[in-house]
C-alpha cells in the first residue's frame, strides 16, 4: 500500500479488509492500536487521517567554556549537553580556549562573537577564571550576548562573588553545602586544625566553599581556625613549607580535586605522609581522583546529569524569557576514600577490640 502522509485520509474499514483479506475486527484492532499511539485520528462524518505530528523547534547552542579540557568536570558535563540535545534535535557548537592565559582571554572573545555571528539560539557558558583579567573578559562576554539577545545559562559559577548576583540562569552544585559537608567530615574524623586550600584568582565558588568550611567549624562548637585560608600555589615547596610551619594544620580541606592532587605531589616531596600526618579532602571526584597515590576523598559531582539539566534550563528560558532568575542546584554524594585517614580510626577500633579480648 506505500505510505500516507501526516493529514492524508486512510482507506475506510471496508476498503482495508479488502485489500488485506481480513476481518473487519482485525482492521478495528489495527486502527485502534494506531489511534492509541496518537499516530491517526478519527474525524466523525469524515474519517480516519494520518495525525500530524506536532514538532518542537530545534536549536544551535554555543558551548563558551573556558579551559574545557584544562578543567575536568566540564567534560562530562558536556557529554550530558551533548546527549541531551541530540535526544532533542538541537545542536551543539564547541570551541578550543585552552592556550596560555592571554590567548585564553582573547580566545574567548573571539569565540563569543563567532557565536554572536551565527545567531545562535542560546549560550551555556562557564565563567572565565585563573587568570588576573577574568572579571573584565566576563563582564565584556556578557555585555556582548546582552546586545545580540542571545539567552545564557551559566554553568557551574556565577559571574560575581557573593551577594551580588546576575541575572542568568545558573546550574551547578551548592557549594557553600559542598564545602560543609567535606569539612564536617575530616573534623568528625579526629581533625581540628584543618586549613582550607585553593588557587589565585579562583571563581566565586572558592568563596562559598569556604563560607561551608567556615560553617562546619561553627556547627561543631570550634572557633578557632576559621581563618586558617591559604589562597596560593600549593606546587611552591617553600610556600608549603612555610604554610605547615607556620599553621601546623593536621588536615586541608582543597578547593577542587586538582589542587588536592598539587598538593599530594608537594606533601610527598616534603616526605609528609598522608594521610598518617595529614589529612586531604577534595571536591569534583574527577575521574583520576580514586588513582592518585593516596585515593582521594572527595565530593562527586553528578556532572553529566549537569550537562542535561542546562539544556533542559535554557530550553526553558526561550520558551519563557520573562520568568524569575533561577539557581538550579543539583546534590553530590560523598564518596570516602584513604586521603581523609577515616580507615585509620576504624583500624585502630578494631585492634582495641582485638586486644581487649
Amino acid at each position: 500500500m506505500g505510505e500516507y502522509k501526516e493529514g492524508e485520509k486512510l482507506p475506510s474499514e471496508a476498503d482495508l479488509v479488502k485489500r488485506f483479506s481480513t476481518s473487519r475486527l482485525t482492521v478495528q484492532r489495527a486502527l485502534k492500536e494506531l489511534q492509541h499511539q496518537q499516530l491517526i485520528e478519527r474525524r466523525a462524518g469524515s474519517g480516519t487521517y494520518v495525525r500530524r505530528v506536532e514538532r518542537s523547534a530545534t536549536h544551535v547552542f554555543g558551548l563558551l567554556i573556558p579551559g574545557l579540557g584544562d578543567t575536568e568536570i566540564f567534560e562530562p558535563i558536556c557529554q550530558g549537553m551533548a546527549r541531551a540535545g541530540r535526544d532533542g534535535g538541537h545542536a551543539l557548537l564547541w570551541g578550543d580556549t585552552t592556550q596560555s592565559s592571554g590567548d585564553k582571554e582573547k580566545q574567548t572573545k573571539e569565540l563569543c562573537e563567532y557565536y554572536i555571528s551565527r545567531s545562535v539560539s542560546g549560550i551555556f557558558f562557564a565563567p572565565l577564571e585563573l587568570t588576573t583579567a577574568k572579571d573584565e573578559v566576563n563582564q565584556w562576554i556578557i555585555d556582548a550576548l546582552e546586545k545580540a539577545r542571545i539567552p545564557v545559562i551559566l554553568l557551574d559559577r556565577c559571574l560575581y562573588p557573593y551577594p551580588r548576583r546576575s541575572k542568568f540562569d545558573l546550574v551547578g552544585i551548592d557549594n557553600r553545602r559542598a564545602g560543609f559537608v567535606v569539612t564536617e567530615h575530616l573534623l568528625n574524623h579526629g581533625c581540628r586544625r584543618p586549613a582550607f586550600v585553593a588557587a589565585p584568582y579562583s571563581a566565586p565558588t572558592i568563596d562559598a566553599r569556604i563560607a561551608g568550611f567556615r560553617d562546619a567549624h561553627e556547627h561543631i562548637g570550634l572557633s578557632s581556625g576559621l581563618d586558617r585560608i591559604f589562597i596560593g600555589d600549593v606546587e611552591d615547596l617553600s610556600t608549603v613549607r612555610s604554610l605547615l610551619a607556620e599553621i601546623n594544620p593536621d588536615g586541608f580541606v582543597c578547593g577542587n580535586d586538582i589542587t588536592a592532587a598539587r598538593l599530594m605531589r608537594t606533601l610527598e616531596q616534603l616526605d609528609v605522609r598522608v594521610p598518617q600526618q595529614v589529612r586531604i579532602v577534595g571536591i569534583d571526584d574527577v575521574k583520576y581522583a580514586a588513582l592518585l597515590g593516596v585515593p582521594l576523598t572527595t565530593l562527586h559531582q553528578p556532572c553529566p546529569e549537569l550537562g542535561e539539566t542546562a539544556v533542559a534550563a535554557m530550553l526553558d528560558r526561550i520558551a519563557h524569557p520573562n520568568m524569575p532568575t533561577r539557581d538550579i542546584l543539583l546534590d553530590c554524594k560523598l564518596v570516602i576514600r584513604r586521603s581523609c585517614g577515616s580507615h585509620l580510626r576504624q583500624e585502630k577500633n578494631e585492634f582495641d577490640r582485638s586486644f581487649a579480648r
